[in-house]
């Protein structure tokens, strides 16, 4: 009985599927993957070694949040309320609000971006355009807010750097608006089109069990029913008066992973309306005093998953160590579970409904 052959088929570390710098290498038989080779740290840039060497604990917020381009505000909120920890300074409602609504619109914008690419994977380059251009409604709210338009540098020890003005409000409810008609349109395109639809069904599956044992976070494990999520499991913001709700489906494929996005899209957009409606009435900055002493850890739920803050200091102006933990980097365990079994020809969805962002991880 002859045996069969194994062919090696790498995959990046750049490619037209994914633009993010990670290479895959394939092992196939007949067709179907029977082992995942990975490497990433194309991009690293030292950022932890920065924090603790080149920068005061003051700058270091804005220094983080050049991590990623698309989560950046969860960056700098997860390493500054981490100082207010050390500090032993809890903000004001008002300022909660504020850093909840920023976190909101980047998890919008960042799933719009995950959706884009699976459409463009699935051969819509239309569809690639136009979810990109809708997702300027997004940019365009958080650059009114921010005054930035990619890099928002918004946060600040003690609170943020610019109030949500009249204009500003109505520039987010005006948009908001016409954004939710438009991802209603997606979810009918993504649960009716074939191509978006039956084709991805059962494709790329991971289970429930294999997602808690192997650390899958955020959508990914959302997707497969696991109630992950740390929305669910802390207090630093106030989750529990402005709507939020978890979203759970069930397939664990490509399919489930592309409806959890749009329906967060959906309880995002309420949550906003909600925030900016509710907010109360304070000062947008408040004075902390005193250097950070002593270690702490921060966790915030981004669009990826979650993110983990480690900080350990000294009293001193210069921090001792940063540590950061990315949700891509948690959960390649499980993405490699995911890719064994599959066809090589799905490989190229299946990654892109990942949503991996290796700038986050290699940084």
């Amino acid at each position: 009985m002859a045996t069969k052959k194994t062919i090696n088929i790498p995959l990046g570390s750049q490619h037209i599927s994914l633009l993010e710098p990670i290479r895959f290498n394939f092992s196939t038989q007949n067709e179907k993957i029977v082992d995942v080779d990975w490497d990433v740290g194309f991009v690293h840039r030292g950022i932890e070694k920065a924090c603790t060497t080149n920068f005061e604990f003051k700058q270091v917020g804005y220094v983080v949040a050049r991590v990623c381009g698309l989560c950046a505000i969860t960056h700098s909120l997860s390493y500054t309320i981490g100082v207010e920890k050390l500090l032993d300074h809890e903000v004001n409602k008002k300022i909660k609000y504020l850093r909840l609504l920023m976190l909101e619109l980047d998890r919008i914008h960042s799933h719009m971006l995950c959706l884009a690419h699976v459409s463009e994977n699935a051969g819509f380059e239309g569809m690639f355009m136009k979810i990109m251009a809708d997702r300027e409604l997004v940019m365009d709210i958080q650059e009114a807010i921010s005054g930035n338009r990619v890099q928002f540098d918004y946060v600040s020890i003690g609170g943020v750097n610019r109030d949500l003005d009249l204009e500003t409000e109505k520039l987010l409810k005006k948009n908001i608006s016409l954004l939710e008609e438009k991802i209603d349109d997606l979810i009918d395109k993504f649960t009716n089109n074939w191509s978006l639809s039956l084709k991805y069904k059962n494709i790329g599956h991971l289970s429930k069990e294999d997602a808690y044992n192997m650390n899958a976070l955020g959508p990914m494990a959302r997707a497969c029913g696991a109630k992950i999520d740390v929305r669910l499991e802390t207090s630093d913001f106030p989750y529990d008066e402005v709507g939020y709700e978890l979203v759970l489906e069930q397939g664990g494929d490509i399919h489930s992973r592309n409806m959890v996005r749009l329906r967060e899209i959906k309880n995002s957009i309420k949550m906003v309306r909600n925030i900016v409606d509710g907010v109360p009435e304070g000062e947008i900055m408040e004075k902390v005093k005193g250097k950070p002493k002593g270690e702490t850890f921060m966790r915030i739920e981004a669009p990826r998953g979650e993110i983990f803050y480690y900080l350990n200091a000294t009293g001193k102006n210069m921090l001792q160590r940063v540590r950061i933990k990315t949700p891509t980097f948690s959960q390649i365990p499980a993405m490699v579970n995911v890719f064994k079994g599959a066809n090589y020809a799905d490989a190229h969805a299946i990654l892109a409904s990942f949503d991996p962002c290796m700038s986050c991880t290699a940084k």
